[in-house]
């Protein structure tokens, strides 16, 4: 009689549960994936907006807080607070402002969508600067004519760090 030797089965589930853990975590890498390689990335709206079109035609990736949002018959225009992006093309609001400037997405966009405070980033070319207002004061805007944009997820609330036990059954009523 000969006997033989079986693997282990939790061998197997081992294999399977990391191949779901890898799956789980690439769904997490959440963001825009926009190719920056033909893109400048020392040109910033303020830096633009003292250049005096010089920078018109030139392929950028901006991303900021939304300041305002205005439905026009053609486009949307949104007014965009430039913040500096992380690796992950997400506006660090925590960094240093980089200027405002006007992104011009074609199409409408839902005003209460895209509403102030929310982060957006964007790519496009630069089309030309327009003068307009911060409050009382004079402003020169780069335009952005946009070809791709990513609005970011609202911040969550964070969790409690305090530990929850919970025991008991679950009952579901219907009508």
């Amino acid at each position: 009689m000969s006997f033989r030797i079986r693997q282990p089965v939790c061998r197997r589930w081992w294999l399977l549960a990391a191949l779901v853990g890898v799956l789980a975590l690439g769904g997490c890498a959440t963001g825009p994936r926009f190719d920056t390689q033909d893109t400048l990335s020392t040109l910033t709206p303020a830096r633009v907006a003292m250049t005096d079109e010089a920078a018109a035609g030139q392929q950028v990736v901006w991303g900021g807080v939304i300041v305002n949002t205005r439905n026009l018959e053609e486009a949307t225009q949104l007014e965009i607070l430039g913040y500096p992006l992380d690796r992950r093309q997400r506006p660090r609001t925590e960094g240093t402002p980089q200027g405002r400037f006007m992104a011009r997405v074609p199409g409408y966009l839902e005003s209460v969508d895209y509403s102030p405070g929310r982060l957006l980033t964007l790519t496009g070319t630069l089309e030309k600067t327009v003068t307009g207002q911060v409050g009382e004061t004079p402003y020169r805007y780069p335009v952005l004519g946009v070809d791709n944009h990513y609005l970011w997820p609202r911040e969550e609330e964070p969790a409690t760090t305090r530990p929850r036990f919970n025991i008991g059954i679950g009952v579901i009523l219907t009508n």
